[in-house]
């Protein structure tokens, strides 16, 4: 498929995204973001892609969100036309681990998308902020939520109250990135991560990833109960009697996704 403002690759078994729209500092368009899903949903369901990275450029992973699409919109038409749960839910039903990979500017909604995906790899030169108060609004995709969870409610509360700007030393420092590396290097340690990832059992990888976000939604006991049914539930599988017999008999073991 043929796309206007994100370009995708595939590495052995990881599939790359990169948003494209380097004018504009990748910022998020309606007609992005529905590729964006596109994009997410193809590989989610090819077989031989078992991790997908998100990642925008040096300059920019996204700058935020499309302020001259939004600006003369009536909250009518912003309930209406309702593009967060159109696309971004899209997002959230995506089954395999999407890393992203986030160099320079990431505000407002490309924040918001690095926070939706599952981890963060970032370059020294990265910088994360939720500005929407400067423009009279607060985050719409998520930014409320994620943050306090990943940064505690007093640094929240600075970044979106008064536009708090976090280095990516402050990131990592925080946890809300999983790793920084020079900017010359940064893609290449994502795309490393997401490929040590892929080639891991892909039913449990799934299973994992999902119990892990439920833990975010429930309450702890049933949490536990979640995880514990899909522990169960892996025995069942091709790949947990290969991956045990390989594990008593010394070699790496084969995964075939069953």
């Amino acid at each position: 498929m043929t796309y206007e403002y994100i370009i995708t690759e595939v590495h052995e078994k990881v599939g790359l995204i990169r948003l494209n729209r380097p004018k504009a500092l990748n910022a998020l368009n309606s007609i992005l973001m529905g590729e964006l899903a596109i994009a997410l949903e193809t590989f989610d369901q090819a077989e031989e892609i078992g991790a997908m990275v998100i990642t925008g450029d040096e300059r920019a992973f996204a700058a935020g969100a499309d302020i001259k699409e939004m600006s003369g919109k009536s909250s009518i038409d912003m309930l209406f036309r309702d593009s967060i749960s159109s696309t971004w839910d899209r997002l959230r039903s995506i089954k395999k681990p999407i890393i992203a990979a986030v160099s320079g500017w990431c505000l407002g909604g490309g924040s918001e998308l690095a926070m939706a995906c599952d981890m963060i790899v970032a370059s020294e030169t990265a910088k994360f902020g939720q500005p929407e108060i400067n423009l009279g609004i607060l985050p719409g995709a998520g930014a409320t939520q994620r943050i306090p969870r990943a940064v505690g409610k007093a640094i929240a509360m600075e970044m979106i109250l008064n536009n708090r700007t976090l280095s990516a030393e402050e990131a990592y420092q925080f946890s809300l990135v999983n790793r920084v590396y020079p900017v010359e290097s940064y893609l290449e340690k994502a795309i490393e991560l997401a490929q040590e990832i892929a080639v891991r059992a892909p039913v449990a990888i799934r299973l994992a990833k999902e119990a892990i976000n439920q833990s975010f939604e429930t309450l702890l006991s049933e949490g536990v109960s979640d995880e514990r049914r899909s522990f169960y539930l892996l025995f069942s599988t091709v790949d947990q009697k290969e991956g045990m017999e390989a594990f008593i008999e010394k070699r790496e073991p084969q995964w075939k996704g069953k």
